[in-house]
């Protein structure tokens, strides 16, 4: 099979799907954003403004907002996903409202997640993937008191019933519609308790060929590689497929301060060689296992997806295997998603919505990830740059 060489520093296709207007206001936030100092300033002043009223919400509508999300609902986000689609680029819908922590609240998730399954039932070629998070419909405090094997009192048996009816909802409905449902990783101290109750759906309903239930499994944690090993093996042994949904992670500063407050091993690896190392190996053990797995490559790191699709052409299978997938979050690494999927790969993008109130706090992750990771924000910034040029000198 002919190799497709994959050129991520092609901004042409990188940006095809932008106005100049929208690339120079893309521009102009990355710029801002590539600045540390000014976007610790900008998080406070919007936290002080929503709190006391302040009428900043048409200006992080109209930036940020709508950089990294594809609007407030299922129909706010519908420009974005035909957008998308249009450069075959499919959707992974997700509801990213946090901060609530009540059974109203996590009713009314359980039914937006819900309705995001139904929404992509009637429109598949265009959403791969819907996603969710456990603490969507679950309270964090009631999953760590589970993990640790501390007793309930009545009314925690009861949250915890009402929280396993929920997954069991969401979970039969994407299999009833034969959608693929990623259920998001979250922090180490409530993951054994996710990984079992997802490992058990996988067995419930990876059946007879089918994935619709998968699992994410962060890397940059010490034991991330064994878990999915273990979850291979289990599979093999029942007779049913493994979704992996593989990440590097997103918790490394909040894990490493537990860690130290309650004296146990630090669960992160040692540095970022090591999590690169163990999400190429886990990459390769899923490749490995195709006829088991069906992975989702979910990185920004372009070795990773370079690795991804040498791994494709060296087992001889079809780019658009559609076992096999790559992801990114809407508004950053367009470079990869593009020119993966303009090479004929299978590529979905994470296209956050809610309340802009609600969804702050995912706001807040992307601007100070966008800080944090090392030359993430500069890379954004910098193919903008060159594609801003690249028009201007072709006068396109």
């Amino acid at each position: 099979m002919e190799r497709l060489e994959i050129d991520f520093s092609d901004t042409k296709v990188a940006f095809e799907n932008q106005s100049i207007e929208k690339l120079k206001k893309n521009y102009a936030i990355f710029a801002l954003m590539n600045q540390n100092w000014l976007v610790k300033i900008g998080t406070f002043f919007i936290k002080y403004s929503l709190k006391f009223g302040l009428p900043i919400k048409k200006i992080i509508k109209q930036t940020i907002f709508e950089l990294f999300c594809g609007g407030e609902t299922i129909e706010d986000c519908k420009n974005t996903i035909e957008n998308l689609h249009r450069f075959s680029v499919g959707t992974i819908l997700d509801y990213s409202v946090e901060g609530e922590d009540d059974e109203k609240s996590f009713d009314a998730t359980e039914a937006e997640v819900i309705a995001s399954i139904a929404y992509g039932k009637s429109h598949k070629e265009e959403i791969p993937f819907s996603v969710f998070k456990i603490t969507g419909i679950g309270s964090r405090d009631l999953l760590t008191k589970v993990q640790v094997g501390n007793k309930l009192s009545e009314t925690e048996e009861k949250q915890w019933e009402n929280f396993k009816k929920r997954f069991e909802n969401i979970c039969k409905k994407a299999s009833e519609c034969e959608i693929r449902l990623f259920v998001d990783a979250e922090e180490t101290w409530i993951q054994t308790v996710i990984d079992a109750l997802v490992l058990e759906k996988m067995e419930k309903y990876n059946l007879g060929g089918a994935t619709y239930i998968y699992n994410t499994y962060q890397l940059y944690r010490n034991e991330g590689l064994g878990i999915l090993m273990q979850h291979i093996s289990k599979a093999k042994a029942g007779g049913f497929k493994i979704g992996a949904k593989l990440v590097r992670g997103a918790y490394m500063e909040k894990e490493r301060k537990r860690a130290e407050e309650l004296n146990y091993p630090d669960p992160i690896n040692e540095n970022k060689a090591k999590t690169d190392e163990q999400f190429n190996l886990a990459l390769e053990a899923c490749m490995d296992n195709i006829e088991t797995v069906s992975l989702c490559c979910g990185t920004h790191n372009e070795t990773s997806c370079k690795l991804g699709v040498d791994l494709l052409n060296k087992k001889g299978l079809d780019s658009g295997d559609q076992r096999v997938y790559f992801a990114q979050l809407l508004g950053m690494s367009d470079n990869i998603s593009y020119n993966l999927a303009k090479k004929g790969y299978n590529v979905a993008k994470y296209v956050p919505y809610g309340p802009i109130e609600a969804v702050m706090p995912y706001l807040f992750r992307r601007a100070d990830e966008n800080t944090s990771i090392a030359g993430q924000s500069s890379r954004e910034f910098l193919l903008l740059k060159k594609e801003l040029k690249r028009r201007s000198n072709n006068k396109v």
